[in-house]
């Protein structure tokens, strides 16, 4: 029995590094007044913010239907059945697509309802990949993710307000406000939702404050007898920011490897540029 995981972009993982995983890839749709580029494909991150930044409309779409579909097609040629990993059903209607579409594969395409996205997402596929190592097929692997799927947290700080702005996720007045006071706001991914989880007087103490939530997720985990896995995310804009903010998470958490991504353009859209997140989830043994 051999099973193959698949995922999406969502999960910081684009189609080169996958190949070299043994992971294959839907990169996310990325939509620019009527053109649509593909994550990690036809986009970088420095085009993607070229055009954020410009005040042009940019959003992101589910992956087309014939994408999912080619994909899964081309895969079950050569594996038994596979494993699905996209984003979190709370933050996009994709993991509902392609269950239904799914319907038609009679068990050999099982798509995880996972509740993850960007670090944590890619957690889960490290995981499946394990599994599938292990020689779990893909219902198996689809029913342990679900099961632990809710075993980890996003915290995820905000240099500006401006493109909650934009989203409608706040008021102009409250941006405003914010700006002349320096907020910054910490936010924080479990399960299907993003929400507020603090605020902070400037860019230093935000950071800090991000650290501290993850040190006392992190402990809770351990108190447990559960190992982790932990991540590092962003959306600098300069790459020396991203690797300096990777070795404030390797200073915190010394014990543990902290693997850096920068945030998929899903997140980037609503937080803009110089977002800095951290992620852990507990790690799967056999």
């Amino acid at each position: 029995m051999s099973t193959a995981i698949v995922t999406d972009s969502n999960s910081g993982i684009y189609e080169a590094e996958g190949s070299k995983m043994g992971v294959f890839v839907v990169p996310m749709p990325i939509v620019v007044g009527e053109e649509t580029y593909y994550e990690g494909k036809t986009i970088d991150h420095e085009r993607f913010f070229s055009l954020l930044q410009s005040g042009t409309h940019v959003t992101t779409s589910q992956p087309a239907l014939d994408d999912i579909i080619g994909l899964w097609d081309r895969v079950l040629k050569d594996y038994d059945d596979l494993v699905y990993i996209p984003m979190s059903s709370g933050l996009s209607g994709s993991m509902q697509t392609a269950r239904i579409l799914s319907q038609d594969y009679e068990g050999r395409v099982q798509v995880v309802d996972n509740h993850r996205i960007s670090v944590t997402q890619r957690h889960s596929v490290m995981d499946a990949l394990q599994m599938a190592s292990d020689g779990m097929n893909a219902a198996q692997i689809r029913n342990l993710l679900e099961q632990t799927a809710y075993e980890s947290v996003v915290f995820l700080g905000l240099e500006t307000l401006e493109y909650l702005k934009r989203g409608g996720r706040i008021t102009p007045a409250a941006a405003a406000i914010g700006s002349i006071l320096n907020i910054k706001p910490l936010l924080i991914i479990k399960g299907e939702k993003l929400d507020q989880f603090a605020k902070a007087r400037g860019t230093k103490h935000c950071k800090k404050r991000e650290i501290e939530a993850m040190q006392e997720e992190v402990r809770k985990m351990k108190e447990r007898g559960l190992k982790v896995r932990i991540g590092a995310a962003g959306s600098f804009l300069n790459p020396e920011d991203g690797m300096a903010w990777k070795a404030m998470a390797e200073e915190t958490f010394p014990d543990e490897e902290v693997h850096y991504d920068p945030l998929s353009f899903s997140i980037c859209c609503h937080t803009g540029p110089d977002s800095f997140g951290m992620g852990v989830s507990i790690k799967y043994e056999r």
